[in-house]
């Protein structure tokens, strides 16, 4: 045993020592007491040994021995000190801190005097840990929770700053937590690492869940009362895909809960799911040692993610956006059920990913010839906004990912309320045939025409090694476009939306409001198939989404001068007439043919 352990208070004075010898106590009956008494920085002095309770395997802390070597006073800013030690236990000596001890308590006498939470170096010959001391964590639970919908972004990593480089600039660094990717396929995982790192989340695919599990044996099981020095799980997304960062127990209060000794994403004042964990195994490295753990229940929510620590309460649930992925054409096939935190670049990030497990991370998934995608948000108060999107396979699938996330991202969240979507579902549609076409002619019967004529489209077209196809279109000429100086066009729908001035993209300041962000996405043309067009070019008066052409010039100036973002003047293509052919086929192509209407 440590040596330390003579001074524990884990040491029941009033049994006798015979009775000691007879029985071997386990760690749980030996653990830290909840309620220990506080160590003073103060009182801190060099050569003081102490014992830091972790999990190094399963569910049970075990205690491990440091020497303090001192205090860095103000290393982590103004008033905030740093407790040097000395890790002396061989275990630790050869590993040095491991990702997932952060919050791991020092107990000195007897008394809590900080937890475990920054790597010292990494190569160093002999192992140190800087600890946060107890007091400054103890601030965290003082401060005020977050309203009814919080979500604040997660900081902005700096472009380049590799964590070479980042550890060169300093000696010491968090021990950041290492989150799980759990129900991901490894190639999955890779395709989202990027992603991640972006959002300032250390994800590796070596770790789980049990939630979305259906192997019921071995799983940790449940914790309803934490303690200090176990392991316990902050959860971005649970179920049949989880993405969880696992840190220790710090210090517990009743049903309050403070761990990891530093910040975990700096989110403040957030709602984060607190979960239940086990851990599988400790990989050390002289680079970077790591736990392994698996998530479990979700016990209770993290409402307060600072500098020092996080803090939350255990039995209260958290507020989350349920996702899930059907597949419409194989009733047979399991979907995926699992939830996400309400954050903005989160979300988005982590729906996705559930949606390519459902498409690349599976022996069922197939889809070689294409697929449709139809996403459908569901906010809160209105009817759902529904998108469809047609892939030629998963490799097309993979190469338009970031176009995906970006899009869903425009989907869920917007500048104007602090609403977030009730619900996410996506469904999976396989292909017939593979749905790529190519336009070989676009052929007009006349150039010219007159008032009650009718103009005859040939489209030359084939599919995917398919023979050659001929489509017919017939466009009715109307008295009003006597005179005019038409353009017909034969576009995909994104790219007509953008020629008329209505790109899926919207400038904030051109809506102001949630309905009319809203009615924007929902009056965005389909991506599949191609839309013939009758168009005319003209300067249009825009407001917000609305065009008015040949507006007065008085009002125009009127509008225009109180604000000049919503209200614009522009040139701009204007369909007069317009239909959608050959859908479900995906095309890359924009013809344009003119078309001179006489009096």
């Amino acid at each position: 045993m440590n040596p330390t352990q003579k001074s524990s208070p884990r040491r029941f004075g009033f049994v006798p020592t015979l009775f000691l010898c007879c029985f071997v106590l386990s760690p749980a009956l030996v653990a830290q007491p909840l309620n220990a008494p506080l160590l003073p920085l103060n009182e801190l002095k060099a050569g003081m040994k102490g014992e830091v309770w972790t999990v190094f395997k399963g569910q049970e802390p075990e205690p491990f021995g440091v020497e303090v070597s001192g205090i860095v006073r103000n290393a982590l800013g103004p008033g905030k000190s740093m407790i040097l030690c000395t890790l002396t236990d061989p275990r630790v000596q050869n590993m040095g801190a491991v990702a997932g001890m952060s919050g791991s308590p020092l107990y000195i006498d007897g008394k809590l005097a900080g937890v475990l939470s920054y790597q010292i170096q990494r190569f160093e010959t002999v192992r140190y840990a800087g600890f946060t001391p107890i007091a400054d964590m103890l601030e965290i639970s003082a401060l005020p929770a977050p309203g009814k919908v919080i979500s604040n972004p997660a900081p902005i990593p700096i472009k380049g700053l590799d964590s070479e480089r980042a550890a060169a600039l300093s000696d010491f660094r968090p021990l950041q937590p290492v989150f799980s990717l759990g129900g991901l396929a490894p190639n999955v995982a890779a395709l989202f690492e990027t992603k991640f790192s972006a959002l300032g989340l250390s994800a590796v695919a070596l770790g789980g869940s049990t939630q979305g599990s259906t192997d019921t044996a071995d799983q940790p099981a449940p914790h309803p009362h934490l303690r200090p020095g176990d392991v316990v799980a902050v959860a971005l997304a649970t179920g049949d895909i989880s993405l969880a960062g696992t840190g220790t127990v710090s210090r517990v209060d009743g049903n309050r809960i403070l761990a990891f000794g530093h910040p975990m994403l700096s989110l403040g004042a957030t709602e984060l799911p607190m979960a239940n964990a086990e851990v599988v195994a400790i990989l050390p490295s002289q680079f970077n040692s790591v736990k392994v753990s698996n998530a479990g229940a979700v016990i209770g929510t993290f409402s307060q993610d600072r500098l020092s620590g996080i803090y939350g309460e255990i039995g209260r649930q958290p507020q989350m956006v349920p996702v899930e992925v059907t597949f419409p054409g194989n009733p047979g096939r399991r979907p995926l059920h699992f939830a996400v935190v309400r954050h903005e670049q989160i979300l988005p990030a982590v729906a996705a990913t559930g949606l390519a497990q459902a498409v690349l991370g599976s022996n069922e998934s197939g889809f070689s010839k294409g697929f449709r995608v139809t996403t459908t948000v569901d906010f809160p108060g209105v009817e759902p906004v529904e998108l469809s999107q047609i892939y030629p396979g998963p490799q097309g699938f993979s190469q338009g990912l970031n176009d995906f996330v970006g899009n869903l991202s425009l989907w869920l969240f917007n500048p104007y309320e602090r609403t977030f979507p009730s619900g996410i579902r996506f469904s999976v549609e396989e292909m017939p045939e593979t749905p790529v076409g190519t336009i070989e002619s676009l052929q007009l019967s006349r150039t010219a025409a007159a008032p009650g004529d009718t103009v005859e489209i040939t489209v030359g077209w084939r599919g995917f090694q398919r023979d050659a196809q001929e489509l017919l279109a017939h466009i009715p000429v109307p008295p009003e476009w006597a005179g005019k100086h038409l353009e017909i066009i034969l576009a995909t729908g994104p790219a007509l939306d953008e020629l008329s001035g209505h790109p899926a993209a919207v400038p904030a300041a051109q809506l102001r409001n949630f309905d009319a962000y809203i009615s924007a996405l929902r009056h965005v043309r389909r991506s599949d198939g191609l839309y013939l067009a009758v168009v005319e070019r003209t300067r249009v008066f825009t407001d917000q989404r609305t065009m008015t052409r040949e507006l007065p010039g008085s009002l125009e100036r009127i509008a225009h001068g109180a604000d000049e973002a919503r209200f614009q003047r522009r040139e701009a293509l204007v369909p007069l007439w317009e239909t959608h052919l050959l859908p479900d086929r995906l095309f890359n192509v924009q013809l344009r043919r003119p078309l001179q209407i006489t009096d």
